[in-house]
Formats: structure tokens, sequence, C-alpha cells
């Protein structure tokens, strides 16, 4: 049994399709789970729960984590430690390997052109803050021998089906596709990396399944030589055939924003990685598993048909 806890999110879904390739024995767990696959098995749990999480994780050989909590700094600072908290101690009591899915959020704003699992861990924000404190919580008990445990890192993502997670989405799809203006924070000047959400899901699902992948810190495969904000407007215009009209919106901008828009508010600390060269190097897992990341083209390609038929 392999079991995703936080299931219902892009993430999750993409991990559920791909671990079919490793066994028929999935349960999916969060508050709602839906089937993606017809045999997973579903479990409803509050993973801020310690007793439900003990019993999702029961009989589990590997526990992906791919939860997404509310975007607000006060409740990462209060709930991510607790749920990580609980899924160290169910699997440590259940035997079971822990593979964390994360984002580059603990970063130093200054190394964010060639980001690597090297990179310096130098949070200049309340929510990076919290990432950097779990994933040391999740790496510490690896390194003390007590847990398996493996980090797969992303960068912002894309791809198909993506509601409402997914900055491109809601920033250049949704917009382009009724005829507005595509909004760019920052500047669209600027480089930007995207994982691509099947690729991140197959990956994940790879590296919970190679004994000699835990204990460290992976990069998601990711497209090199990322476009511009300018060059994905570009990217995604071309797909839908429509001008690749846009605005900048500056800090200023967000701010104001925010005062009407609760998360938006939330985006103001992470400004500093739209107004930079944001470029994520994946090599090492693409070396050691021959894997070859979709390209940029191809992948906004089929984010923009996966959004034409959702609209249709």
């Amino acid at each position: 049994m392999q079991t995703i806890l936080g299931a219902g999110g892009a993430i999750g879904r993409e991990l559920a399709k791909a671990l079919k390739e490793y066994t028929n024995e999935i349960r999916l767990v969060s508050r709602n789970p839906e089937k993606v696959n017809p045999t997973d098995e579903l479990v409803a749990a509050d993973l801020l729960n310690p007793d439900e999480v003990r019993s999702a994780v029961e009989g589990t050989s590997v526990a992906y984590v791919t939860v997404g909590l509310p975007y607000d700094a006060e409740v990462w600072e209060k709930k991510w430690p607790v749920l990580i908290n609980n899924v160290l101690a169910a699997c440590k009591e259940h035997n079971c390997k822990l593979v964390f899915f994360d984002n580059i959020y603990m970063y130093d704003e200054h190394h964010l052109n060639g980001m690597t699992e090297e990179t310096p861990v130098n949070p200049p924000s309340r929510k990076g803050k919290v990432r950097a404190r779990v994933a040391n919580m999740i790496m510490e008990e690896a390194k003390e021998g007590g847990l398996k445990a493996l980090i797969a890192r992303s960068a912002d993502f894309y791809g198909p089906n993506i509601k409402d997670t997914s900055m491109l989405t809601e920033m250049v799809v949704n917009p382009l596709s009724e005829g507005k203006k595509a909004n760019w924070i920052g500047s669209a000047a600027v480089k930007h990396s995207f994982t691509y959400t099947p690729d991140a899901g197959k990956a994940t699902a790879l590296l919970g399944n190679r004994d000699e992948a835990y204990n460290q810190v992976w990069h998601l495969p990711t497209a090199a030589e990322p476009p511009t904000g300018k060059g994905w407007i570009e990217g995604v215009s071309r797909e839908m055939g429509v001008k690749a009209r846009y605005r900048e919106v500056s800090k200023l901008m967000v701010r104001v924003m925010g005062l009407f828009v609760p998360v938006m508010s939330e985006i103001v600390e992470m400004y500093y990685q739209y107004d930079r060269d944001y470029v994520f190097d994946s090599r090492k897992f693409e070396q050691r598993f021959a894997f070859k990341p979709t390209p940029y083209r191809e992948g906004i390609k089929n984010t923009v048909q996966a959004h034409d038929a959702d609209t249709v």
C-alpha cells in the first residue's frame, strides 16, 4: 500500500496516476477524497489530528505528503509543524517511508538564478521560514536514522486541469481565454521556471519507489532555459490564437489588491520571486534517472488544450 496524504490537489492527482506503474494499492487521504484510479482506497481524515493520521498511514510502505494548506502565513506557522509532527510520528510507528513534496520558498533570495539542491537556505519570508523549518524536521529524523525520508522539491508549477493553484493559470491562461489582458506579477522581462505537473507526479512516484533516493533532497524535473514572463504570455497566446496583451503588476499594485483580495496580500512577501530571474535546475534528477522534462512549448500546448476542453 502507498498512501497520498493531501490527495485532492493538482500534484496529488498526478501522483496517483503515476503510482499505478508501481502498485495497485493506492490510498488517497484528505478531508473529502475522490478516486483518481478505479481501485483507489479512500480515507477521509484531518491531518491535524494525530490519531487520524496514524490510522491513515497504518499498513503503508510509502506515504507522500502533497498537502496544500490555505495560502496564509499565519495558518502555515500554526498548522504546518503540527501536521508534519503527526506524519513523522505515524511513519515511525508504522515503519513507513516518507516523501515530502516541497517548494523553493526557503532558498536565499539572492540565489534564485540557477537553483540546485545545494542552494543556500535563508528564507526572506514568513512562509519560507515555515518551509525551512518543516524540511529540517524531516531531514533531521532521516539523519538520526529513525525514518527513511526524502524531499521532492518543485518550482512554481503549471499543467493541465489545474483550477486555482497555478500562478500561470490564474494570471495568464484564464484572463486570455476570457478576452482580457494577462497579468504578470513583477517584471515580464525576467526568466521564470515552471515545473510541469505530470512530470512532477511521475518523478515523485519514481523517487518514492527507489531506495537509493531516500535521505536527500531532489529537484523535480523542470525544463531548462525557461521563458521570460513575456515569453510565457506569448506562448499561451499563440496556442489560443489571441493577441498577447498583458500588464505587469507592481509590488504597490499587489499591496492595494490585497486590501480587497486577501490572497494577494500574501503574495507581497513573495514578490522577490518575480522581480529577478527564477531558474530551477533539476540536472541531478535528470541525470540520475535519465528523465527528460516536458519542453515548455509542449507543456503550454497541453495546458491550453485541457483548459479549452474544460470550458466547452
